[in-house]
């Protein structure tokens, strides 16, 4: 028996960040405002280079399992090197293996993470074998397990999603739900039935708007919408605005310290809701004990390159955030 099992993608980051980047061009289009530019045809000096991994599905089952829980990770990689030693890093950090597929008909995913300051990097995604994991892979005699938590899925497992959803809660498994756009999309009725069975939801503030077709700068509103379709825990992320969670009674909300280091903001999001989850379930509910446990964690993670590099392991002390109740009227 698991204490929690992840679904998602399984990637190698390729990090780097280019020498003397100084010309940037200002658009209205993207989130930053800005672009870098390269000259085409030219060759661009690297002044430092990381090999790490990443994906959603196996950033959170890195936390799970340095929090003491006893963790398996579902996903597919390629049969190559990057393949096997993403299969070698999930067995050194205690994280069950066995249920990693792996295929010759694609490349394991890749990402080439462009560094630039601390707030910023630009992410090229290769999206390989990840894509062709389906509900044939999965062995569902085998999800013996507390609970299951599903990143955001992408390819033929997209089309698993709601059959994942109604495993567990045929079969009294708690699930958690980081949704990315393919899920949001689905028609509403679908969509609705999905999230009634959900016992934890994160969202970031742009899928909430999307999702309620409320505006993201209306807080309660946004939350009195999803309360309504899903009776379980939503959490909003802000970024550096912090995070807002609803029970369906109350709203808690907390800010992330102004003096938190900040190197490299990849797998910020999944450090946080791991973060979250693993005190969640440790102190049975107890939702200030999960912020300040994911906040830390996300803490961690922005403090060094990578996206599990810097996550905190069960006992490791750290500084909590003040989290603010209020009611959801």
């Amino acid at each position: 028996m698991f204490d929690i099992i992840t679904f998602g993608s399984a990637t190698r980051d390729i990090m780097v960040r280019p020498k003397n980047v100084t010309s940037l061009k200002y658009e209205k289009k993207g989130p930053s405002g800005q672009s870098i530019c390269f000259p085409l045809g030219s060759k661009i000096d690297i002044e430092e280079m990381q090999l790490n991994t990443g994906g959603g599905g196996t950033n959170t089952a890195a936390t799970f399992s340095k929090q003491g829980f006893k963790t398996a990770f579902y996903g597919m990689v390629g049969k190559d090197v990057s393949g096997q030693e993403l299969i070698n890093e999930l067995k050194s950090l205690k994280i069950y293996s066995k249920f990693v597929a792996m295929t010759d008909k694609k490349p394991t995913n890749h990402s080439i993470v462009i560094l630039g300051n601390a707030q910023d990097r630009t992410i090229l995604s290769y999206r390989g074998a990840a894509e062709l994991l389906s509900g044939k892979e999965i062995f569902w005699n085998k999800l013996k397990t507390k609970w299951i938590y599903l990143a955001p899925l992408t390819g033929l497992l997209c089309d698993t999603f709601e059959d994942i959803v109604n495993f567990a809660h045929k079969n009294n498994i708690k699930i958690v739900v980081n949704p990315g756009i393919a899920q949001l999309s689905l028609p509403k009725e679908k969509l609705e039935n999905i999230f009634k069975k959900i016992d934890v939801v994160f969202l970031n503030q742009e899928e909430a708007s999307f999702l309620t077709k409320v505006p993201l700068e209306n807080e309660k509103e946004i939350f009195k919408k999803i309360d309504e379709i899903c009776p379980g825990v939503v959490v909003m992320t802000k970024g550096a605005d912090g995070v807002v969670v609803s029970d369906g009674k109350y709203l808690y909300s907390a800010k992330p310290s102004e003096n938190r280091k900040i190197i490299d903001t990849t797998g910020a999001g999944d450090s946080f809701a791991s973060g979250f989850i693993s005190d969640f379930i440790r102190c049975n509910g107890n939702i200030e004990k999960a912020i300040q446990l994911g906040m830390a964690n996300s803490e961690g993670c922005l403090s060094e390159v990578g996206a599990k590099n810097g996550l905190l392991k069960k006992g490791q002390a750290f500084e909590g955030v003040e989290v603010i109740r209020s009611s959801i009227v």
